[in-house]
């Protein structure tokens, strides 16, 4: 097993990194939750140009090829930066094309979630009824407990806010909508893009938490109390270095997940990092005291975005059950 990126993963991460750093991504999340979608479309343009949407695809679909590792690695980015949007449906909705083994609907679909010209949301059985984004996706699928693939008529009524402003959530229309499959495949499908949506949420966890650890340690080494950095005092190293290592212990779980596509070892890599960005965000709150609660102070984007990362595509009771059955003989 590898543990740690090729060097072309590598530079694929670094190139992300460094296109989301000059692309004022907090203004961009600041327009979303607004509903202004115009910057955060901008930058989904950007991010297609890299060639990130393609790793969810197949390559008779002008993608890259289904490569989890190192979708997980951009997916690990796009939480560094908070960047919003349906990105994790996007994805796993190419997912559930390319796995369907329909032509027809993959050729209708997949080239312009590839080439980043439209967004996609989705919700499947067992998962949330709520579908994020759905003002600014341009696909809205859905699949029934009765393995019908539909494209869900508009969701009427206003969006729901999650505690993250930047997720706009919405329940699907019930009935009516374009029936485009039905029957095992629908099944098997959803089933795999279940398994992507869970392995890119978490690795958009692990990118939040570093975020939020990063600036952190940026606050308390500027932030005195008595005459001296309040990074200095012992309390606040040892808090800092917990949610070092909660991050850190998560990391390799990632790309297990990503290596093996299995359920346990998914769970396993949501659960992890989910609490491990959880626990940064109470981490970085407590330290900044006050000035943490307010909107106007950039870490308040990510801040709001730990709780319900943590609890999309798999609470950390649904990934503790999973990874128990994984273990469990018979």
């Amino acid at each position: 097993m590898r543990f740690l990126p090729t060097d072309e993963q590598a530079d694929f991460a670094r190139t992300l990194r460094s296109l989301l750093g000059s692309a004022q991504v907090p203004a961009a999340v600041r327009a979303w939750a607004d509903g202004e979608h115009g910057p955060g479309l901008a930058l989904r343009s950007r991010l297609a140009g890299t060639g990130l949407f393609a790793l969810a695809a197949p390559e008779s679909y002008e993608g890259a090829g289904l490569l989890p590792l190192e979708l997980a690695l951009g997916f690990v980015e796009l939480g560094r930066a908070g960047v919003p949007g349906p990105v994790v449906e996007s994805a796993a909705a190419s997912v559930l094309l390319s796995e369907l083994g329909d032509e027809a609907l993959a050729k209708r679909f997949l080239p312009g979630l590839v080439a980043g010209g439209a967004w996609a949301t989705l919700t499947l059985p067992g998962g949330s009824p709520y579908a994020l984004d759905t003002d600014a996706a341009e696909y809205c699928f859905t699949v029934s407990a009765a393995a019908e693939l539909r494209l869900a008529a508009p969701a009427s009524g206003a969006a729901l806010r999650s505690t993250d402003p930047a997720r706009r959530l919405s329940r699907p229309a019930a009935a009516g909508g374009e029936l485009l499959a039905a029957g095992p495949a629908v099944a098997r499908a959803a089933g795999a893009a279940g398994r992507w949506a869970r392995l890119l949420t978490a690795a958009q966890c692990l990118g939040t938490g570093e975020a939020l650890l990063e600036r952190t340690v940026g606050y308390v080494k500027q932030r005195t109390q008595f005459g001296a950095p309040i990074g200095s005092f012992q309390a606040v190293k040892h808090r800092l270095a917990d949610t070092l290592l909660a991050l850190e212990f998560a990391r390799p779980l990632v790309w297990a997940a990503a290596l093996s596509l299995a359920p346990g070892d998914l769970a396993a890599a949501k659960l992890r990092c989910g609490e491990a960005a959880y626990r940064a965000a109470l981490t970085a709150l407590q330290l900044h005291g006050a000035v943490g609660y307010t909107e106007e102070l950039d870490l308040s984007l990510w801040l709001r975005k730990a709780r319900p990362l943590r609890d999309a595509w798999g609470t950390p009771s649904e990934c503790r059950a999973e990874v128990l059955r994984s273990v469990t003989p018979g």
